[in-house]
């Protein structure tokens, strides 16, 4: 199985890149993983949120395959412990499924478009957090997710 991520917009902090850096290198150790970045939308201010959200949806629809498995980063998503989150990965892998895409979106969320596509909904807290930061987040639990199931002694319960 391959895990990608997309996200729109660039990391600006260097501090977080370098973060997000060190896990997708550890990361790799388990799954063939991708980091895509959607570059931002120009002329923002000239659109509505609306029509925001349909750019960028258009852009996220392009780069997946019919294959795919579609994961929206979603506040209104399910929630899972770290543990839970590792045996849906394994799951999926169980399932055969090709490849996982996992989407953060731009600052409006996601289109009806993308929603309607979207087998999955996850969200990871019930606060809101800098697109940004999403990208560590969901990087780590993918990594811990692997190191949850290699047994690995990064997780604690």
């Amino acid at each position: 199985m391959n895990i990608r991520l997309l996200a729109i917009g660039k990391t600006d902090n260097k501090s977080l890149q370098t973060l997000i850096d060190d896990y997708t290198k550890r990361l790799s150790f388990y799954i063939k993983f991708d980091l895509e970045v959607i570059p931002d939308i120009k002329n923002v201010k000239n659109l509505s949120e609306t029509q925001q959200k349909e750019k960028e949806g258009e852009l996220i629809l392009a780069k997946l395959s019919p294959t795919d498995q579609l994961i929206l980063l979603d506040e209104n998503g399910s929630t899972f412990s770290s543990v839970a989150f590792s045996e849906y990965l394994q799951k999926k892998m169980n399932a055969g499924i090709k490849t996982l895409v996992f989407v953060i979106g731009g600052p409006y969320g996601f289109s009806d478009e993308v929603y309607k596509k979207a087998q999955v909904k996850i969200s990871l807290s019930a606060m809101t957090f800098s697109h940004q930061m999403v990208r560590l987040f969901v990087i780590e639990q993918l990594y811990r997710g692997f190191t949850i199931l290699k047994n690995e002694p990064y997780h604690h319960q």
